[in-house]
């Protein structure tokens, strides 16, 4: 049994407490054109799974950021042992952090240990497209993801032709919101959307409509630019070899020449002899 110190206990009720403050403050009313929709993440993000989540961070990333993230390994610390919380012998539904809405079911599609080892190996939990409830994300052209909430959740990042999805742990740490809930107010803007609801996901049925190459990547201005070097190699290494072809063919020829002038210079002396 883990050893509860009173540090831990004041952090966790410091998290708890400023949580509780940025909800009270968000829930005034919802906003169509704020990120999150003006609102915070759930409370409940604190404590995600039996873990200490940092709040701050949730509230910062998740709603008022496009391009930041918690820290690289923030899911194997050890307030946090993401994947140490996780069954390993079922499916799990990752819930949006703001409006409750589910946005991955993992693993799917490969062993819980392939989804361990490729989220740890790049230090967020990462997601294949079959793992989506795609009608929940929006991937923009650059690559960077948020919900149909408009709460950031990361970005796609391209690994062996495939879609890889680089979430923040605090942005996919929600649940269902209850009835009682303000944030309830957001739906009100997803009418006409087709979102996936909590209570009409069946994930024994669900099949994610996500492409395996969307083509939206953070990563096409690298794509781009080492294609250009690519083929400046490849060029360069043409020239290289038709130089050293072409220095090669002209010392042959020199010496057929050269062989040739011998040979005649013998024949003319020969004759010259009878």
């Amino acid at each position: 049994m883990k050893k509860t110190t009173t540090s831990s206990v004041v952090q966790s009720s410091t998290h708890l407490l400023f949580a509780a403050a940025a909800v009270t403050m968000s829930a005034l009313a919802a906003s169509p054109d704020d990120q999150c929709f003006s609102f915070a993440p759930m409370s409940s993000v604190a404590s995600y799974l039996g873990a200490t989540l940092d709040y701050s961070v949730a509230d910062r990333i998740c709603c008022h950021n496009h391009k930041y993230a918690e820290y690289r390994g923030y899911l194997a610390a050890p307030e946090v042992d993401f994947f140490g919380r996780l069954d390993p012998s079922v499916e799990t539904v990752f819930y949006d952090s703001v409006c409750g809405l589910p946005l991955f079911i993992a693993p799917r599609g490969r062993s819980f240990d392939e989804f361990k080892e490729e989220s740890l190996k790049h230090g967020w939990p990462s997601f294949r497209p079959e793992e989506s409830v795609s009608e929940n994300i929006i991937i923009y052209n650059d690559g960077r993801m948020e919900s149909v909430c408009k709460t950031h959740l990361g970005h796609n990042l391209p690994e062996g032709g495939v879609d890889r999805y680089c979430i923040d742990l605090v942005c996919m740490a929600g649940e269902p919101l209850s009835a009682d809930d303000e944030r309830n107010q957001i739906f009100q803007y997803l009418q006409q959307k087709e979102v996936i609801y909590p209570t009409e996901l069946n994930t024994t049925v669900y099949t994610s409509s996500a492409e395996q190459y969307s083509g939206n990547t953070s990563n096409a201005k690298a794509i781009v630019v080492t294609v250009i070097i690519v083929g400046l190699v490849v060029a360069m290494g043409a020239f290289l070899y038709f130089k050293i072809w072409e220095r090669s063919d002209g010392e042959r020829k020199g010496k057929e020449i050269k062989k040739y002038s011998n040979e005649t210079s013998i024949s003319i002396h020969n004759e010259d002899d009878t």
